[in-house]
């Protein structure tokens, strides 16, 4: 029978919750309904509550509200279906949850074992160092609190230590809308916390004695949706107290700097912002340089001033500011405010959504990857609590705590670590400025508060505020957060809808950002708010409850102080807060706290003991938190004064103070080639020959020769460092004696004939070109490339040869592949000005003066990404993998990657694929070497026969931002030509703001598999409806492809 079917199915979902549940003594409210078990009622609390299903709820309300017992009975049997799917789907989740979480337990203590056992000793008990202080993989130990100035006096002795530095910090926040003043925070999801934090720390920084100047790089928008003043290309910070700045130069301080990238005309969400960011690094990169320029100008004695670090802030800017820390060889910083793993588990938890929905909606793996690249990348990572590194942190890849510990312990003991790498966990309460609050003691019975000039009105948000009570006078329990489901505002609420006692004490004031109508708003924060409205209503809160619509950001400390007059108390119940920069602000207004117990506010409540932490699931918890703080006077004042007595140690000042500290103990970076402090100006626009002369003499001192083309492969370890030294030492006796050959023909040649572009100018040869055409094809084969090679050089032959365009080919090729390429297709060394090879792990220049050796490389490149290279120690790991994949053939194991040690270079490991189809994706190679804590960008190249591991900064792309810095190569006048797919770093080569032309009909074959298994989809990377992308016609021929570029109007003046 249907109905026994139904009580059957029914009951399976009962029994599939477990008898646990049912004996909870905290769920005897939920669990009974008029003294008796409602399984109903119980699955519709407990089960909708773990999948936010509010429309399961609302079905289950309109079903016990039918007066037909039939129809009754008839919803309530549908209902009950729709349970015991969300019971079995719940189970479902949990199950998978808990085998990911054990998958990745096992892949990360093998990590640990391989990794240790590589570094060949493990370390006794007593080497271990703390548990979780101040993590560092690169420093000695750390107390587990971070020091903070006690006095006035040792702030003036540490100012004075600073004085003489002049550094250059570059920030970096992308999304949201960001100025100084009257800051829109609430106005989006993207307009919050972040936006506050990233203004006052650059404000702070700037102001802070050796800070000489502080950019803020952020995106511009130019749109009639929002101010006029987002799209201001510059904006000055000025400091909020100027006492002790009278040595300001000319561009000193913070600023606010614009970078135009994106959609134009139009403000787009952080999730869109991902295709669109290898736009901005080459804007910002382009400002860190003339800036660099100015400040050399300003405090340099000439030579170039260059960022003491980048500083990301979120995933997007932490992917962004690895680029530009790889572009500049400089230090970077991360801080990553929320991330991205923390949020999919939770998203996963609820069970709306599925994966694919959540990086649909979400762009997560995107995300996700963007913070992995920021660990690998960072020197510090700073957070603003323990529990961001203990329970959020320890979820990637690229972090682990007891490995982090080994490596900590081997250092101080100067034990090599193999290669092995981890950033710096740095915990650093965010700060605030204090000197402007003015805490009250009066009451609201009191008289109004005055100024200088007498009593002052209260302010207008008073009186939008007092207008919802019936008894203003009561005590205000004040919250101050966004609609958002995790802010957990339905469960204040009802925790204060139910406690008589507490309703009869005190007022609750929301501001829950602003809104003009519901209806405009997201369908979550609509949601939220709704909710809400109903519970007031439920509990007939009217006159007790406030919410007002409006409120501007400079109404919130008149909001704090409006909550301490009436002796009120602070509430954040948030499920999980990161931090908690609301709980500092209210407890510098005299406000004491209730809590969640659960991320920021457990540190904060150590330091300030200003109040209570709670349980955000106990709705009792909180209203009795609530009621003891309102009703007992003497508490309220004991953590009224503790707050206001412990609340300096987290001032603006201090956290600038120890940041410093921390920045100080980097390793200084620079572009290698300026640390002599020469006084060649490499981007020199002189076309004289003494200029010319100079170039090749400077550069021929610093490059190697390449006589033969042979790799010198340095191991560590090895038993040949003398034969190394020695092959050195004639490599650049070669260059001296090359280079002074050059000069003397040179010298006696006399005057260069000025109207020859091709003899007059500068070396390399591309610093004279208008315009640099990259061929970046990655056919199958070399005769694809070759006929794509004379395509272009067809489509632009007079161009080519009046000397106005220049040609780059960037390959996964090594030196030798490349020279047999060159010589087998009839192509001369001489038709391009530099080659990028082996997938970006080396440069090479062509040099006209000697037909036999026509190579140089540039070992100024080398030093550039040789960052976090994990050498000798990166290799044997990788063997090690590539042994693992084998296949049976006949009674014999054959592998199926093998070492190709030929072909290998000293910034790139090579490896053979015999069978493509039966290796993993590229991100299970980078996961596994992040996991043993091993830095590499690993590449599948040429149809995923081979295998490039390069330097984890490295990649073709960022070869071309390495011309720009060196030379001067303008960014704007390059074209950079690919097929319809490529190896697995194609996507670097799409995006900036170099134009990009898309050969249809080349390389859309079996390449395009090495995609498939991509994390994310190509547009999450790739904005393919740019202006600066333009796909040609299938298999065009030189003449179309001429008309294409005209119409891309690559040739306007």
């Amino acid at each position: 029978m249907a109905g026994n079917d139904w009580i059957n199915s029914y009951l399976e979902a009962i029994l599939d919750v477990g008898p646990g549940l049912v004996g909870d003594a905290k769920s005897s409210l939920l669990l009974r309904e008029r003294g008796r078990f409602s399984p109903t009622r119980y699955f519709v609390e407990e089960v909708i509550t773990g999948f936010d299903e509010t429309d399961l709820h609302r079905s289950w309300a309109r079903a016990q509200a039918t007066r037909s017992p039939q129809e009754r009975n008839t919803r309530l049997e549908n209902l009950c279906w729709r349970i015991w799917n969300l019971a079995r789907q719940k189970k479902q989740l949990e199950e998978k949850q808990a085998q990911r979480l054990a998958k990745r337990r096992m892949e990360r203590e093998r990590g640990r074992r391989e990794a240790v056992a590589d570094m060949s000793e493990d370390l006794s008990e007593g080497e271990k160092g703390e548990t979780m202080g101040d993590i560092s993989a690169h420093g000695e130990s750390k107390p587990g609190r971070l020091p903070r100035i006690s006095s006035v006096e040792t702030m003036e002795a540490w100012a004075s230590h600073q004085k003489e530095k002049k550094l250059y910090i570059v920030l970096i926040s992308l999304h949201g809308l960001i100025r100084g003043e009257n800051m829109e925070l609430g106005r989006d999801s993207d307009t919050g916390g972040q936006v506050k934090y990233v203004v006052e720390l650059a404000r702070a920084l700037g102001s802070m004695p050796g800070v000489y100047r502080v950019d803020l790089l952020t995106r511009q928008v130019s749109s009639p949706e929002v101010d006029w003043s987002y799209g201001e290309p510059t904006e000055m910070l000025p400091p909020r107290n100027s006492e002790g700045l009278s040595e300001m130069g000319e561009s000193s301080g913070a600023y606010i700097i614009r970078i135009p990238f994106g959609p134009k005309d139009k403000y787009i969400p952080k999730e869109l912002l991902w295709p669109h960011i290898s736009e901005f690094v080459d804007g910002a990169l382009s400002h860190i340089i003339q800036m660099s320029k100015v400040l050399g100008e300003q405090i340099g004695g000439g030579h170039l001033v260059w960022p003491a670090a980048i500083h990301g802030h979120y995933a997007d800017a932490g992917d962004s500011a690895a680029l530009l820390s790889g572009a500049l060889n400089v230090p970077m910083l991360f801080t990553g405010h929320s991330l991205g793993r923390d949020k999919l588990e939770q998203l996963l938890r609820q069970g709306r959504l599925s994966r694919d929905e959540i990086n649909s909606t979400y762009k997560i793996m995107r995300r996700i990857e963007a913070e992995e690249i920021s660990l690998d990348a960072s020197e510090i990572v700073i957070t603003s609590t323990r529990q961001e590194i203990e329970e959020q942190w320890r979820l990637y890849d690229g972090f682990d705590p007891i490995l982090e510990r080994k490596l900590r312990a081997r250092i101080r003991r100067n034990v090599s670590c193999y290669g092995r790498f981890m950033p710096r966990m740095a915990v650093i309460p965010p700060g605030m400025e204090f000197h402007h609050i003015v805490p009250h003691d009066g009451d609201i019975d009191g008289e109004t508060e005055g100024n200088e000039d007498g009593k002052s009105p209260d302010p207008p948000i008073w009186g939008e505020i007092m207008r919802f009570f019936s008894n203003p006078r009561k005590p205000m329990i004040l919250a101050l957060a966004r609609p958002d489901p995790k802010k957990n505002l339905t469960t204040l609420v009802k925790a204060f809808g139910e406690c008589r006692p507490l309703r009869e004490l005190a007022n609750l004031t929301l501001i829950m950002g602003n809104r003009d109508n519901v209806d405009d708003m997201s369908s979550t924060s609509a949601s939220v708010l709704l909710s809400i409205l109903k519970l007031i209503d439920k509990y007939d809160l009217y006159g007790q409850v406030a919410y007002p619509k409006h409120h501007k950001q400079s109404d919130v400390p008149d909001i704090y102080r409006l909550a301490a007059k009436t002796k009120g108390v602070f509430i954040n119940p948030a499920f999980i807060e990161p931090f908690g920069l609301t709980l500092i602000e209210a407890a510098a207004h005299g406000l004491p706290m209730v809590a969640t117990k659960n991320g920021g506010p457990v540190d904060i409540h150590r330091v300030l003991d200003n109040g209570l932490l709670v349980d955000p699931h106990d709705q009792q918890s909180i209203a009795d938190a609530l009621l003891k703080l309102v009703a007992d006077k003497q508490l309220w004042a004991k953590c009224r004064a503790n707050g206001l007595k412990n609340i300096h140690l987290f001032s603006w000042p201090e956290h600038c103070k120890t940041y410093l500290t921390k920045l100080a103990s980097c390793k200084p970076r620079q572009p290698r080639w300026l640390s002599n402090n020469d006084d060649d100006d490499e981007n020199s626009e002189s076309d004289s020959p003494s200029d010319s002369l100079r170039d090749i003499q400077d550069i021929s001192l610093n490059l190697k020769f390449s006589l033969d083309g042979e790799k010198n492969v340095s191991r560590e370890n090895s038993d040949n460092f003398s034969d190394a030294d020695d092959r050195k030492n004639k490599l650049e006796n070669a260059v001296l004696s090359w280079s002074k050959g050059v000069l003397k023909s040179s010298q006696r040649s006399g005057s260069v004939d000025k109207s020859d572009p091709n003899a007059a100018g500068k070396f390399p040869a591309l610093r004279r070109r208008k315009h640099i055409f990259v061929i970046a094809v990655d056919c199958d084969a070399s005769s694809g490339l070759s006929e794509s090679v004379k395509k272009i050089f067809d489509a632009v032959e007079k161009e080519k040869a009046e000397g106005s365009v220049g040609f780059i080919l960037a390959t996964s090729f090594t030196f030798l592949e490349l020279r047999s390429f060159l010589v087998s297709e009839g192509l001369s060394a001489t038709d391009f000005d530099a080659f990028i090879c082996n997938s970006g792990g080396d440069l090479y220049y062509s040099s006209p003066n000697s037909d036999d050796n026509p190579f140089i490389v540039d070992l100024y490149y080398h030093s550039h990404i040789e960052y976090r290279w994990g050498g000798e120690g990166l290799r044997k790991t990788l063997v090690r993998w590539a042994s693992s994949f084998t296949e049976k053939v006949g009674d014999k194991e054959e592998q199926i990657v093998v070492e190709d040690e030929k072909n290998s270079a000293d910034y790139c490991y090579s490896f053979k694929v015999r069978k493509p189809g039966m290796v993993p994706p590229v991100r299970e190679i980078r996961k596994l070497m992040r996991i043993q804590a091993l830095r590499c960008h690993v590449i599948y190249c040429q149809s995923g026969t081979k295998i490039n591991v390069i330097p984890v900064l490295a990649s073709r792309c960022q070869a071309l931002r390495y011309l720009y810095l060196r030379w001067g190569m303008d960014l704007s006048k390059v074209v950079v030509f690919v097929g319809e797919s490529g190896d697995t770093d194609y996507e670097g080569m799409l995006g900036g703001v170099h134009k990009s032309v898309i050969l249809k009909g080349v390389c859309n074959g079996a390449s395009s598999q090495l995609h498939s298994n991509r994390s994310y989809p190509l547009t999450d990377v790739v904005a393919l409806d740019s202006p600066n992308v333009i796909q040609t016609t299938e298999e065009c021929s030189s003449d179309e492809l001429r008309s294409s570029l005209d119409n891309f109007g690559v040739f306007k003046s």
